[in-house]
This record gives structure tokens, sequence and C-alpha cells, in this order.
């Protein structure tokens, strides 16, 4: 088999090259999108990550392709209806790292409760050695409203017990086993954001969740919440977030993850070449005033970001390829009906 490894790191190479030993193997830092395709297409297998986009125009462009995995838990990069109707098979990784987002968003909560980044920030901008003007509040005896309470989210509600909070969740498909068990209770939506202190979102990205948090019903957070978003970026409507925190509606935000944040990444390819006609402009706009806003921090898509979460990545997805190759279909493929 001919299989093509995209945006992959130094480290993960040797690796892969021991467990898929005798096939030809092509390695490249690089995405692969319509924009960026490799000279050589004849592809068996392609394994990607986020950034990169499997769309029509790549998927005819590979024309020897049967498998497509992604090393990630979402896979709204990919055309998985296509990709059906086209034979070609696909793989993702669906548990990797709940205890690693779950870890990184209590960071972002953390930090905004407790004014961290604004904290170190004027000491080492100013040298002013003062705590006026910094102060936060207790986690204890707050409510966190978890939306999504698939593994992510039920680790969250772990580590929010060690806090001493109070935990209400929303979830389409609750579970009341394990309200019983983590001891929290399920609540409806609006009930979850009129409720919250801090709320914090766990949810795949699908149409169903695409802009989960709107205009709508963004009126309907408690005043002064903070919201913590380290799922997708677009179950957030980015104009409602603005108007939100412009309006005090949210007392801050810690954002992992931001609508059609790959043109954040890629600024100097959008100047290069153009405004692709699907990348909306005014969201763009939106982010850098996120961006700046003193009580919203924002990260560059690094909660799964540790070594050993990524180890446990690059093990699924070698795993996927082998038994794509033994028998026909990845150890855990994409469920399309997800999609």
């Amino acid at each position: 088999m001919k299989i093509a490894f995209f945006q992959i790191e130094d480290w993960e190479i040797e690796h892969i090259k021991e467990q898929l030993a005798g096939h030809e193997l092509f390695f490249t830092k690089d995405k692969l999108s319509a924009e960026a395709l490799p000279a050589d297409r004849d592809f068996d297998i392609v394994s990607v990550f986020v950034g990169s986009k499997i769309d029509q125009a790549v998927l005819a462009a590979l024309p020897n392709l049967k498998l497509v995995t992604t090393r990630s838990t979402g896979f709204d990069h990919i055309d998985l209806a296509l990709a059906q109707s086209m034979n070609i098979a696909t793989g993702y990784v669906p548990g990797y790292g709940e205890n690693t987002v779950a870890e990184f968003a209590f960071g972002l909560i953390l930090a905004l409760s407790r004014k961290i980044y604004e904290s170190v920030d004027r000491l080492k901008e100013t040298g002013v050695y003062s705590y006026v003007g910094l102060r936060g509040f207790d986690l204890q005896g707050k409510t966190l409203g978890v939306v999504g309470t698939g593994r992510i989210g039920q680790h969250v509600i772990r580590i929010a017990k060690g806090f001493s909070m109070n935990v209400i969740a929303y979830d389409a498909f609750p579970k009341p086993e394990l309200a019983t068990e983590l001891g929290f209770t399920y609540a409806t939506f609006d009930e979850l954001l009129g409720k919250s202190d801090v709320i914090t979102l766990h949810v795949p990205y699908l149409p169903s969740t695409h802009h989960l948090i709107n205009m709508e019903n963004i009126g309907k957070i408690k005043k002064g919440a903070l919201l913590v978003n380290t799922a997708r970026g677009a179950v957030v409507d980015t104009a409602a977030l603005v108007k939100a925190l412009a309006d005090g509606i949210l007392g801050g935000a810690g954002l992992d993850v931001l609508e059609e944040e790959g043109v954040l990444a890629d600024e100097k390819t959008l100047v290069l070449y153009g405004h692709p006609e699907e990348h909306n402009l005014k969201t763009v706009l939106e982010n850098h005033v996120l961006i700046d806003l003193p009580n919203v921090l924002v990260t560059p898509h690094n909660a799964f970001n540790t070594q050993e979460a990524l180890q446990r990545i690059l093990d699924t997805d070698i795993c996927n390829i082998q038994e794509f190759i033994g028998q026909g279909v990845a150890k855990c493929p994409i469920p399309v009906a997800k999609a």
C-alpha cells in the first residue's frame, strides 16, 4: 500500500515506519487541501489532521484512494457523504484525551476566574507588583454547566467535583445512571444557560450543534457567567459571542477554538491568494476583536496537545490503517450517520 501522512511531526515518523514496515510511506508537514495537492497523488491511504480539508476537489485528485483517516476526534473537515459515495472508507480517533482536553478546559476556567493571565501580563509588561484590580472568584460552590456528557464532559464533571462545584449538564441523549454515579443533574439547555456561573462546551460539531449558542439564546445566559469552548468553533455564533461580551452578559470567555480558525492560522495565504467564498470575512474580523478583549483568552486549538495524547492519537491512527489493510475496514470507522 502507498500511504501518505500529512501534517506529520518528525518524532512520529520513525514510529510509523516501524509499525507500517513494508509499505511505501510518504510524509509531509503540509496540510492536504485543494490548494495544496502533492505532486504524487497515487496514494491508497491518506492520514490527515484537522487543518486539512478533504473535499470534492481533493477526493477527485486522488484516484487510487481507498481510505482516509484523521488523527482527531472531530471530522468536519472531511466530506463524509462524498467519500461514502465514492466507496472511500474513513477512520478517526474517537477517544484519546478525555483527561487531556478536560484539564485544559479547567486551565482556562481557572485562568479566567482568578485573572491569572492578567496578573502575569501586568507584572511582565509594567513591572507593577500589585493585586489591585485583579480580584477573581472562588469555584467552590459555583455552578458549572457542562454541555455534552460524553467522555470529555464526564472528566470535566469529575474535576469540578474536586473543586466542590455544583454541576448541571445538558445532553441530547441524557444518561440518568451517569448523573447518579457522578453526582450531577441534567437540565434543559435554557435552564443550564440561566443557572450556570461557568459554561463549558464538550459536543461534536454536527448540523444539530451548529451555533448551539446563538443570538436567540445567548441573552438567557446568567449575567457575568464565563463561557469556555474547547469543542469546535462553530458551536458558538461568533457574532452573538462578541455581542454578549460587549453587553456584559458574559463576564469572560476562554476559547481554544474559533469559527474560521483556519484563516487565522494561515493569514499569509489569505493575503496572497484571496479570500475563499466559504470563509466568512466578518467572522474573521470578529475573531480579532475577541483576541484583543481583556476578558477573553484565546488559545490556538491547543487543548489536545500533550505528548501522551499525541501518542495515543498516533497509535489509534496506525491501528486504523493496519486493520483496514488486513480486514478492509478501519478499527474506528467514522460513523457517517453522525455527519
